[in-house]
């Protein structure tokens, strides 16, 4: 997919709100139609910030906004939107954690992340998850028109020093990072409990259980669980 570059700042309307130079969506909907965004940040603050800085383009719209997961994946089937911008941390969870179910729940919505967290391996995460976007919020207000319109193409839409990051750590042999969610799986799993299981004590669908086991097994080279056991042990995850 392509990824689009750092734009220049846009520039500012006599009302206020920022009109950027970004190029319009194509093809997001029918012709005229606006794009629709869900907003999922648990601070008021950051929410009335960003939906002035969409609802200043006459080709967006914010139709909903949730503080926390719980919250947003209700609106989220409730409204259909076609976009939803999410904060990475909210106080119910990790939203790269949950981005398969909320892909499941509405495959018609595109995602794009904010974070303030430098953490790369959250970035290939979400991206491997079926993000569209992945912006560090202290550009987010440069960046967010772009990577809202970008998604809406079904275009994935990096922040400048997110891609600059992720390229220079390609190919470098790093080692393997898994989250704290993966981590829990991953003990859970080495102890011998079923996905149905681990979903069960972790709160987590099975699909969403399946999908922490392959990236797991992706990150540390493993693919049975006798592998997976002997790694857990080795690394301290699980008594002997």
């Amino acid at each position: 997919m392509p990824v689009a570059g750092h734009p220049e700042s846009p520039p500012s309307t006599s009302a206020g709100a920022p009109r950027s130079s970004y190029p319009r969506c194509v093809n997001a909907g029918q012709e005229g139609e606006k794009v629709t965004v869900l907003l999922v940040d648990d601070h008021a603050v950051v929410r009335g910030a960003l939906k002035a800085l969409l609802e200043g383009q006459d080709d967006l719209e914010v139709v909903g906004e949730a503080s926390d997961l719980a919250a947003g994946r209700a609106a989220l089937a409730e409204r259909r939107p076609r976009v939803v911008v999410l904060d990475v941390n909210l106080p119910d969870g990790l939203a790269v954690e949950v981005l398969p179910d909320l892909r499941e729940a509405s495959p018609e919505t595109a995602v794009v992340l904010l974070t303030m967290e430098r953490d790369l391996t959250l970035a290939r995460q979400a991206l491997d998850a079926g993000a569209q976007g992945y912006l560090f919020k202290d550009s987010a207000h440069l960046e967010l028109i772009g990577a809202v319109r970008a998604a809406a193409r079904g275009e994935q839409h990096l922040g400048p020093a997110v891609a600059a990051g992720l390229k220079e750590s390609t190919g470098a042999k790093e080692r393997p990072v898994l989250s704290p969610r993966e981590t829990d799986v991953l003990k859970l799993m080495a102890l011998g409990h079923t996905n149905r299981e681990i979903g069960e004590q972790l709160e987590l669908s099975v699909r969403t259980v399946e999908t922490h086991r392959a990236h797991i097994q992706q990150k540390l080279g493993l693919s049975s669980r006798p592998e997976l056991t002997r790694y857990a042990l080795a690394h301290g995850l699980i008594d002997t």
